[in-house]
């Protein structure tokens, strides 16, 4: 099974999830894969040694202007408005380019080609028995999909994987996250009993929904609700009214904050949690089996 673990904001402990129930599953080889490119951090929680790397980017425009009529079929053909002509002049816009190649194809005259723009980088080796992978987008980058897109091509078989997948989402709503979650057999949506909280799973929960429409498959979601026992009701009573079991819930507790500041897991704090985590994985893994 392929568990994507999301949440609508930062800082709610979807990391913190993510890496626990990864070693709560360790006798089986899991393999995560830290898909936030802007700011991966579980390698400071699961420390692997990492072995293995590579430069990732996205294939952009390069236009021959010897060859080039200035016709301007390649910017009638771009949705994205990545490419421009002026008079004689073509401006191509590396940000705003999706690396589709119509420009390429559609040109009468041949003088398109495609050279590869650098976005980031992945990397790939072993925290004990958990196969890591994680993918780092350039300072200065905007586009993060392709590198989440390449990173998942990359690590995970193309033949699927008997192992269990873990992948760590970005926070959010955003492209980036719709990336992650394609292709994932289930949803785990990380999020806290506040106002805020409910704002943005109420958003990650539509995603999630989106994603499964377009699949046109199910896909089934859960919630961990982290600092249980602050807030309020809304979330639980939105989770109820929604049909979104609740499997797990940790508690506001001091000695948590203070180990993972500590960069300490939450199965090493506290070991108890390691059942309780690999039952949430069978639970969500029973749900698949059922088709929802």
């Amino acid at each position: 099974m392929i568990l994507a673990i999301a949440s609508g904001k930062g800082g709610t402990g979807k990391t913190t999830v993510a890496v626990s129930l990864a070693l709560s599953l360790a006798e089986w080889h899991p393999l995560f894969l830290d898909c936030d490119v802007e700011e991966p951090n579980a390698a400071l929680f699961l420390r692997p040694e990492l072995t293995e790397s590579r430069k990732v980017g996205q294939l952009i425009p390069v236009v021959d202007e010897e060859h080039c009529t200035h016709c301007g079929r390649c910017a009638k053909v771009c949705e994205y408005h990545a490419i421009a002509v002026i008079g004689t002049q073509v401006l191509v816009f590396p940000e705003l380019c999706h690396g589709c190649g119509s420009c390429m194809r559609q040109c009468p005259e041949n003088a398109i080609h495609e050279e590869l723009n650098v976005l980031g980088t992945l990397e790939q080796g072993w925290a004990g028995t958990v196969e890591f992978a994680q993918g780092m987008l350039n300072v200065g980058e905007a586009l993060a999909v392709p590198v989440i897109r390449q990173l998942k091509q990359w690590a995970i078989p193309p033949e699927g994987s008997n192992r269990p997948v873990i992948l760590d989402a970005p926070p959010g709503a955003a492209c980036p996250v719709v990336e992650t979650l394609r292709g994932a057999d289930a949803v785990l949506l990380v999020t806290e009993p506040t106002p805020f909280g409910l704002h943005d799973l109420r958003a990650a929960v539509q995603v999630s929904r989106e994603v499964e429409a377009s699949r046109g498959m199910s896909l089934p979601i859960a919630v961990v609700i982290n600092r249980a026992g602050v807030g309020d009701a809304g979330v639980e009573a939105y989770c109820a009214a929604e049909g979104l079991p609740i499997l797990l819930r940790i508690p506001l507790e001091r000695a948590i904050a203070e180990g993972i500041a500590r960069g300490e897991t939450l199965v090493s704090i506290h070991p108890e949690y390691q059942p309780a985590l690999a039952g949430l994985w069978d639970t969500l893994a029973a749900r698949v089996r059922l088709g929802g």
